[in-house]
């Protein structure tokens, strides 16, 4: 049957060969006929499911030999199904080839590698997967690299009620203190919102301290 779309002139045979090899996981068989269909017919879709199939079937080696020849697949449209199947190690290599940092910061996140989401975060910029990687961190209590991504978020008003959940869900107050008062002496960081939450803390955790706070 893998035989039919190179012999045939409607390319819906070719798709219909593909899903129902996937469908009943024959990626050794797949893979074998995307090469040979690939040497015969240069298309996107071809490209994009031998990647999809050797990511569920071959090693990182495999991979990183495909993503390095020219090639025509959507590489971030089958990271993106990587990432939602959790083949976490295998997204993070097609994320990096892009490069999409904000992702890639998603993968190293689920893989527990939270100091390389930081650097992947950097390089992204961007206030939403600053949260995300404050998030796991926090319930993980990994809370010095939560705080490291909780200082980007906080600069940002829009945005300082889900920080300050994130914390609070979890029960950790303290940590959170800990974080509102590390912008303080940051006039870049700080402002009217985070100086008042920051209050309001302390009045529900740490009354002694708001008197001096408040002078």
């Amino acid at each position: 049957a893998m035989q039919s779309y190179l012999k045939a002139e409607d390319p819906r045979d070719f798709v219909q060969v593909v899903e129902a090899a996937e469908r009943e996981e024959f990626f050794d068989e797949l893979i074998v006929y995307l090469r040979m269909a690939r040497t015969k017919i240069k298309e996107s879709y071809i490209d994009t499911e031998l990647l999809y199939s050797l990511a569920k079937k071959s090693g990182l080696g495999d991979l990183e030999e495909f993503l390095a020849t020219p090639n025509l697949a959507n590489i971030q449209g089958v990271a993106d199904r990587l990432f939602d199947e959790r083949l976490f190690k295998c997204a993070k290599l097609l994320f990096a080839s892009i490069p999409n940092n904000s992702r890639l910061a998603s993968c190293y996140v689920a893989l527990g590698d939270f100091q390389a989401a930081i650097e992947a975060a950097r390089k992204a910029n961007n206030t939403k997967t600053w949260k995300e990687i404050a998030s796991a961190c926090v319930a993980v209590q990994e809370f010095r690299v939560a705080q490291l991504a909780g200082q980007f978020v906080m600069q940002q008003p829009d945005h300082l009620d889900d920080l300050i959940q994130i914390y609070e869900k979890n029960g950790h107050f303290s940590e959170l203190i800990a974080l509102l008062e590390s912008g303080l002496g940051d006039a870049k960081m700080s402002h009217v919102g985070m100086l008042t939450e920051l209050g309001v803390l302390y009045a529900k955790h740490k009354a002694p301290k708001l008197a001096e706070y408040v002078k």
